[in-house]
Formats: C-alpha cells, structure tokens, sequence
C-alpha cells in the first residue's frame, strides 16, 4: 500500500488502488495499526479501492499538535476522502474502529455506502452498567501498559485474539504502542450516547468472536434487538479481532453481506 500525510493533521493513510468504483475504508482496533488489515487488502484489492488509516497515536500517526486527539478522527477521514474524491466509501471498523466507523456514519452518513462493525457496541445506546464495566476494564488494562509495556502486549494479545497466529501478530504491533498515546483516547467517551439513531440509508453489518468477552457478545444481541434490519454473525474460532483470526471467514462474510445488498461491484 502507498503511504499519504493528510493535510492539516497526525494523520497518516494508505491507498492500494483507484482503478475500482467502489472504495472500503478500514479502521482497526486499538493499539495495532493498519496492518491489522493486511489479509483483507490482499483479498479484496483486485475488486476495490482499499483505504486504511493509522488511528491518532498508533502506527504512523504520532507526530500530533496541541488539541489534536480521538474526538476529531471523523473530521480528519471526511477531509482524506474529500482530498481523494471519493465520494462514498464501504467501512469497516473493529473494536475501536468499529466505535469510530459508528462516529463517522453518525456525523457524516451520505459518505457511508455501507456499515461493518466488529467487537463493538452501538454507541448511540451503549448499556450504562456495560460502559462502567468497560470502562474499568480499560482502566485494569491502561495500569499494566504504565508498568510496562511488555505485559500489557503480553496480557492483551490473549483478551484482543484467540488463535496463536493471530496473537502473535498482534503482539508485534501492540509493542510499539507509545505509552504517551494513551492521552490522544481520552476523548473516547465524547462519542457515546450522545445522539440517537437516525434512520440508515446504508446496510449495517454487525458482530463479534465466539470466544470474546461475555459482554461484548451481549452487547452485539443488544444491539441486533434494536436494530432488527441488521445483519450479525458470530464467528466460530475467533476472539475480539475477528478478521485476524478467522481471515478468510471474515472476508467471504464481507463480500457476501455487500453482494446481498447489490453493493459489490467487480470492475
């Protein structure tokens, strides 16, 4: 994939292609980068333009300024499609990201063509007795990368994949996190709860590992409940970032849930 700066932000994306119609943003989880993607660039590039983007603070996107953080990402990614001209754009966002696809399809939902979202919640009606358990578990988590950065990969490789592979290439990248990035997440509540669902004008897509946290199994059949028209899958052998650890799997249910929706389009 060929590296860009966008303008007037941290931000650093990647583009594989522009001769499709069709483009698909990923946006990954936290602590890893855009990689956490590359099985699904290699699988989907000869049938889309692939967009993926290094989130504040993580790969690429640390050389930040003052007041730059997680609250202003929507901005930033309509201003990289504005600069590519494109004008709508399939996205697909785990765990973190999949918050962040939500803020963006919330902000800017003429842009979405179509909504993916994986180890998530809806964050317009996000439980408040699952925020706070959340919230706690960030927190557990956030004191062990203070201690060390080493056991915090080690102890988040196992809550973040469930197959050796899988945890292995996480591992890689969640080592090169900088623990300074932490502050650029603190934003992160600013996001939820905040507004109410406006009617989709784009197919959702909805789901999660059968072996992720008990939580976040119930907070995607909560979300299906309020969400009928949508679609979930609970992937077999996987954990919270299902695309690494069932690849090919998750690519065939992409590819299916956009030919359902006549949104596939093969140049």
């Amino acid at each position: 994939m060929q590296s860009f700066r966008a303008d007037n932000s941290p931000i650093t994306y990647y583009i594989s292609g522009r001769d499709h119609r069709e483009w698909v943003l990923f946006l990954h989880a936290a602590f890893v980068d855009h990689r956490m993607f590359d099985a699904q660039t290699a699988y989907f590039k000869d049938s889309y333009n692939v967009l993926a983007v290094d989130l504040i603070g993580h790969g690429q996107s640390t050389d930040t300024r003052r007041g730059d953080s997680i609250n202003k990402m929507s901005l930033w990614i309509y201003n990289i499609l504005k600069k590519e001209k494109i004008e709508k754009v399939h996205i697909v966002g785990v765990s973190l990201g999949a918050v962040l696809a939500q803020d963006f399809a919330n902000r800017y939902p003429a842009a979405v063509s179509s909504l993916a979202c994986f180890g998530g919640y809806d964050i317009n009606h996000f439980d408040p007795g699952m925020q706070k358990e959340n919230f706690a578990s960030q927190m557990l988590m956030m004191l062990k990368a203070l201690i060390s950065i080493k056991w915090f990969a080690r102890a988040n490789r196992k809550i973040s994949a469930y197959t050796q592979q899988a945890q292995d290439q996480f591992y890689a990248m969640n080592i090169r996190f900088p623990k300074r990035s932490f502050q650029y997440l603190s934003s992160l509540g600013s996001m939820v709860n905040r507004q109410e669902t406006a009617p989709r004008t784009y197919p959702l897509l909805i789901g999660c590992g059968k072996y992720d946290l008990p939580m976040e199994l119930s907070a995607v059949e909560m979300w299906k409940k309020a969400e009928p028209q949508s679609r979930m899958v609970i992937f077999d052998d996987a954990g919270h970032c299902v695309n690494m650890d069932v690849p090919q799997k998750f690519n065939e249910v992409l590819q299916d849930f956009w030919a359902e929706h006549n949104i596939l389009c093969r140049d």
